[in-house]
């Protein structure tokens, strides 16, 4: 099960570069509204049931301050013991496939929401790499139009410099593209699962981007932690 788990996770990361592009122009936030979660791309398996199988740590993260929608330093992942973390890394000007995680984190966001196994217990992260732009006061304008319900935060850096660590230790690629309009940034869109020891436990590309497939892995992950905990 665990080599399987694996084979899992390096499909997830490799897939990234392949699916560059895969979101369609048009994807947006869906405005609000309690909802089921639905297939969100081209999802081609149901996804397996939380807790038949395994994801095995593939990294471990540093500690990272960042800058959050309100102004203020805070730190990039606030979790504790029995809690994990989605974390996006995206630009607001993304004119395809940041839309796109910004609606599937929606979906989950809602999801959450009187969800008697994961609420407070799932924490959703949106980092912008884009500070020059997407200053604090543009995330706490996306944060009122996104309007949580669970826990979700908008955080980015002071400037460019303050954010190489942050992009480095994810492996996120981020960089102003040649020959497009001004403001456009190359990119593989890459979302994050990330447990309480900053272990990085899954990466997902546009390609699995599905919100049922990350609540099953929260899921898993946090069933883990709760059974290790046992006596």
């Amino acid at each position: 099960m665990r080599r399987l788990a694996w084979l899992l996770c390096a499909a997830l990361v490799t897939s990234g570069s392949a699916q560059e592009g895969a979101a369609h122009e048009g994807d947006t936030p869906d405005g609000g509204g309690s909802e089921a979660l639905g297939p969100q791309t081209s999802l081609r398996y149901e996804p397996p049931e939380p807790g038949t199988y395994e994801l095995p740590p593939i990294q471990t993260l540093e500690r990272h301050r960042v800058l959050g929608s309100e102004g203020g330093e805070t730190e990039l992942l606030e979790i504790g013991a029995g809690q994990v973390a989605l974390v996006s890394l995206v630009y607001l000007s993304c004119p395809h496939q940041c839309p796109m995680t910004h609606a599937v984190f929606q979906k989950i966001d809602r999801s959450l929401a009187g969800d008697a196994e994961l609420e407070g217990r799932v924490e959703l992260v949106t980092v912008s790499f884009d500070p020059a732009r997407d200053t604090p006061e543009r995330l706490a304008a996306l944060r009122r139009q996104l309007a949580p319900q669970s826990e979700w935060r908008f955080v980015t850096a002071p400037d460019a410099d303050a954010l190489v660590p942050v992009l480095e230790d994810f492996g996120q690629d981020a960089r102003a593209a040649d020959s497009v309009a001004a403001g456009r940034i190359d990119h593989v869109l890459k979302v994050f699962l990330v447990d309480s020891e900053r272990r990085v436990r899954n990466v997902y590309s546009a390609e699995f981007l599905d919100a049922r497939l990350l609540m099953n892995d929260a899921r898993t992950v946090l069933r883990e932690a709760h059974t290790a905990a046992l006596p």
